[in-house]
């Protein structure tokens, strides 16, 4: 009884205001923050496609444990890709308690934006927006690595992009994920009053600079390496070699030096 009190008055038994909402706004920050922090480390991590093949290989084997598990463990990326899909969508989840409910609010949302002229009221559309787009882009994303771990590679991961034609969906997140997550990072900053200092007004002014700053550098990176895998999957279909896997040039010498030994043999 006393939680169905508190949900029509937003007041518990004994008459306090219900902690129940800054509660939510503290899980909606921390979900967010790491959800944030996660697709920075996930974009330098793609990024090293960038450097060389053997590179990026050499990265997916390592988040495969290969360090540990002889070959790697796929099974590995698909428990993450998991944990961070059940994370995001709680955050979503989180997220909609502050969309409108109907038109009318967003009426009201909509032109109390335009009479205040406020760029963190126009930041906040622009990250609802792309929050809603990323709810579907991003749940299909996760799906794939979650059931598809063991086709993650610089040629695998390649002919998905460019041969299953997941590139259009990827440039859509790529953008609505940098979008988001910068805007969502400079506004836990603003909210909680992260480094305010004597002069929060300058401060809010300089974290906006390093906001777009950010946004424009994992912008370029996300669309360099999205570029990057398309040129390798485009180079394989060309080839006819669609479905190969890369394989890493202390293979091919090992496998070349085997082969020359049985041969001497024989």
């Amino acid at each position: 009884m006393s939680n169905l009190i508190e949900g029509y008055l937003g007041k518990t038994v004994e008459g306090k205001k219900s902690r129940l909402p800054a509660k939510l706004d503290y899980l909606q920050s921390v979900t967010g923050g790491f959800l944030a922090l996660f697709m920075w480390a996930h974009m330098l991590l793609v990024s090293s496609i960038l450097i060389s093949e053997e590179f990026m290989y050499t990265i997916t084997k390592l988040l495969e444990a290969s360090f540990i598990i002889d070959g790697g463990s796929p099974l590995l990326v698909s428990i993450t890709a998991l944990v961070i899909f059940v994370i995001f969508i709680a955050h979503a989840g989180l997220g909609m308690r502050k969309l409108p409910g109907n038109f009318k609010q967003y009426q009201v949302m909509k032109a109390h934006s335009k009479n205040m002229d406020h760029d963190d009221t126009k930041l906040w559309f622009t990250q609802a927006g792309t929050g809603f787009t990323m709810f579907f882009l991003g749940s299909v994303h996760l799906y794939i690595i979650m059931t598809n771990s063991d086709a993650i590679g610089p040629y695998a991961s390649a002919d998905r992009i460019w041969s299953e034609w997941m590139w259009p969906l990827y440039i859509l997140l790529l953008i609505a994920v940098e979008l988001h997550g910068t805007i969502g990072l400079y506004r836990l900053c603003v909210k909680w009053g992260w480094f305010d200092g004597e002069n929060p007004k300058a401060t809010r002014i300089a974290l906006k600079k390093v906001k777009w700053a950010l946004t424009i550098f994992f912008l370029t990176l996300g669309f360099l390496s999205l570029a990057a895998y398309m040129k390798i999957g485009y180079d394989h279909a060309k080839a006819g070699k669609v479905g190969e896997r890369f394989v890493p040039t202390a293979k091919v010498m090992e496998y070349k030096i085997t082969n020359k030994t049985i041969g001497g043999i024989a």
